[in-house]
C-alpha cells in the first residue's frame, strides 16, 4: 500500500520540477524580488535615476529603468537611457587586443614599444620590458590613479597624456605590487591603431557595437551631448544632491570613454558570458577569455574587516581588464566604473551564465551591491540587506572624514601672516609632467589657474603662515574636499616653488611638480 502511493506522489514531484510553467513562474518570482529591491535601494539612497539588466542563460530576462534622467525633471531612466560606463571600458580595450592575438598580429607579452616605439616610462628598465599583458593588468609599478590628472578635463590629447607620464615616479617594483592605472589602459588602448591603423574608438565599433547592435553606445562627448535620452550626472555637496555637467574625457581612451545604455550594456554581457561567441559569431576565442579571465595581479588580501563584512568572498585578483573574486563558492568576474556624478557595474557570475549590468547616475554606492542581490537570488542564498548594511559602512566613513576634518581645524595656527606681500606670489608655477599654473593677485586674493586643465581655478584664502586654503570655483565638477597651497621660499625669501594639496580618492595633485618660473613677471 505504501508503495502504491509513493508512485502517484514522486510523479507529481517530476510535474513539479519540470513543469515550464512553473519554471517560468520561479523566474518570475525572482525578478519581482530583484525589481522590489531595486526600486527600494534607489528611494532610500535618493538615487535620481539608475537602470538594470540581468542576463540568465543567454537571455537578457530583466531590464529596466527606475527614477529620472535628471533631478527636478519628468523624463524617465528607461532601458535605452544612456551612461557614461567610465572603466568598464577596459574590458572592451582588453577585447579588442584579444581579437588581434586571436589574428597573430600581437601577442599579449609583446613589448609595449614593439608597437609604441616612443612610449617611455620613468625607469628605462620598466620602459624595455613593460608588455602588453602588463598594461592590462595593473603591474606597472605607477600608482593607483597616478597621473590621472593629465587626462582629466585637460587639453591634452591622448598621445600627449601618454608621453608625459614618463616622468611620472613609480611607487612600487615593476610587477611587484598591483596600482589600478587609467593610462596604462590608455597605453594599450592606443596599441590598437597602431597595430590596425583604426582608431580604438573606430576598432570598438566594428568590433563590438555593430555585431552586438550597440547602435546607441559611443565613445566621445560630442557624441554623447549630440545624444537624445542621456541621463544627466549629479554628486553630492555639502549634503545637497545636485546636477552636474559632463565631462569631456576624451583623452582616456580605452580606460574610460564609453557611454552606452542598459540593454545594449547587456548584449556586452552575453558576449563575454558566451565567451567570445555571441548569436552564433565569433568574436573572440575561448582561449583569449580565459586569458582575461585568468589572475595576473593580486589586488589585495581580504582584510579582517572586509571578511566581516563578506565572509563568502575570500580573494580579490585582476586578470585582463577585469576584476576576479569569489563569492559563495563561485568565481565573480567583474567591473565598476565612475566618472563625474556617474557610476556603474557589470559583474558576471559565469557557473551560473549569470550576469548583471547597473547604470546609475549617482554617486552612491548602489552599483557596489544591487549586483550581490541579484547574485543571492539566483543561488538562494540567505536573505541580505546589502542596502541596510551599506548605510552603516557609509556612516562610519563619513563619521571619520568628519573627525579628520576637524583635527585639520583643530591644527590651523591663529594669529599668522604671509611671510610676504600677495603679488609676491603670484607668477608661474609648472613642472615637465603636468605643466604651468599661474598664480595672480585679483581683488586682493590670489587666484591659481592650472593652465592644461582651463576649468581649474580656485580662490584662495590665508590659512597660516605661507599656506592658502583653496576653494575650486563652480566650473571643477568634481566635488573636492577642502585643499591647501603651500608656497615654499628659498634662502634669499623668495617663492621657489609651490605645492598642492586636496586630499580626496580620486586624483593626487600632490604628484604635480609647480616650480616657479625664473621670471617673476611670466
Amino acid at each position: 500500500m505504501r508503495q502504491r502511493h509513493a508512485r502517484p506522489a514522486l510523479l507529481l514531484l517530476a510535474l513539479l520540477i519540470f513543469s515550464p510553467a512553473l519554471v517560468a513562474q520561479t523566474l518570475e518570482e525572482r525578478l519581482r524580488e530583484i525589481d522590489a529591491y531595486a526600486g527600494k535601494a534607489g528611494r532610500d539612497w535618493k538615487v535620481p535615476g539608475f537602470s538594470v539588466a540581468v542576463v540568465k542563460d543567454d537571455r537578457v530576462v530583466f531590464l529596466k529603468g527606475y527614477g529620472v534622467r535628471e533631478l527636478g525633471k519628468a523624463e524617465a531612466v528607461d532601458k535605452d537611457t544612456l551612461f557614461a560606463v567610465a572603466s568598464n571600458t577596459k574590458a572592451f580595450t582588453a577585447a579588442a587586443l584579444a581579437t588581434l592575438v586571436d589574428e597573430g598580429k600581437l601577442k599579449w607579452d609583446d613589448p609595449v614599444t614593439k608597437h609604441l616605439p616612443w612610449f617611455q616610462l620613468y625607469d628605462p628598465y620598466v620602459t624595455r620590458e613593460v608588455t602588453v599583458r602588463d598594461l592590462l593588468s595593473h603591474r606597472s609599478g605607477l600608482a593607483t590613479f597616478g597621473g590621472d590628472l593629465l587626462w582629466y578635463e585637460t587639453v591634452y590629447p591622448r598621445d600627449e597624456v601618454i608621453r608625459r607620464v614618463r616622468h611620472l615616479r613609480p611607487v612600487h617594483g615593476f610587477r611587484g605590487r598591483y596600482g589600478y592605472q587609467n593610462i596604462m589602459f590608455l597605453a594599450a588602448g592606443e596599441v590598437v591603431p597602431a597595430v590596425t591603423g583604426k582608431s580604438w574608438d573606430d576598432y570598438v565599433r566594428e568590433k563590438f557595437f555593430r555585431p552586438l547592435g550597440m547602435t546607441r553606445s559611443n565613445t566621445t562627448y560630442k557624441e554623447l551631448t549630440a545624444s537624445s535620452n542621456v541621463a544627466a550626472p549629479h554628486n553630492e555637496t555639502d549634503g545637497r544632491v545636485k546636477v552636474v555637467k559632463y565631462s569631456n574625457v576624451d583623452a582616456a581612451g580605452g580606460a574610460a570613454v564609453i557611454n552606452s545604455t542598459a540593454a545594449e550594456m547587456a548584449e556586452w554581457v552575453r558576449l563575454q558570458l558566451g565567451r567570445g561567441t555571441y548569436g552564433g559569431q565569433k568574436i573572440f576565442s575561448a582561449a583569449a577569455s580565459r586569458e582575461m579571465w585568468t589572475p595576473h595581479t593580486v589586488v589585495a588580501g581580504v582584510s579582517e574587516t572586509a571578511e566581516r563584512f563578506n565572509p563568502t568572498v575570500h580573494f580579490n585578483l585582476y586578470g585582463l581588464g577585469w576584476f576576479l573574486s569569489d563569492y559563495r563558492g563561485r568565481k565573480v568576474v567583474t567591473h565598476s566604473g565612475g566618472l563625474d556624478g556617474m557610476t556603474s557595474r557589470v559583474a558576471l557570475l559565469p557557473e551560473e551564465n549569470l550576469g548583471v549590468v547597473v547604470l546609475t547616475n549617482s554617486e552612491t554606492p548602489l552599483q557596489s551591491f544591487l549586483w550581490y542581490k541579484v547574485f543571492d537570488v539566483f543561488t538562494g542564498a540567505p536573505p541580505r540587506d546589502w542596502s541596510a548594511d551599506y548605510v552603516a559602512r557609509v556612516k562610519a566613513a563619513r563619521e571619520r572624514d568628519e573627525a579628520e576634518a576637524k583635527k585639520l581645524e583643530d591644527a590651523r595656527v591663529a594669529g599668522t601672516r604671509p611671510s610676504l606681500p600677495l603679488d609676491a606670489y603670484a607668477g608661474t608655477y609648472g613642472g615637465r609632467m603636468y605643466g604651468d599654473a599661474k598664480v595672480s593677485e585679483e581683488r586682493g586674493r590670489l587666484v591659481v589657474r592650472l593652465l592644461p586643465s582651463p576649468a581649474y581655478v580656485g580662490d584662495l584664502e590665508h590659512w597660516h603662515f605661507d599656506t592658502f586654503r583653496i576653494k575650486w570655483r563652480d566650473s571643477v565638477v568634481y566635488p573636492y574636499p577642502r585643499g591647501w597651497v603651500t608656497f615654499h621660499l628659498d634662502p634669499q625669501g623668495k617663492v621657489s616653488e609651490m605645492k598642492i594639496d586636496v586630499p580626496n580618492p580620486d586624483f593626487d595633485f600632490k604628484e604635480l611638480e609647480f616650480k616657479r618660473s625664473a621670471d617673476p613677471k611670466q
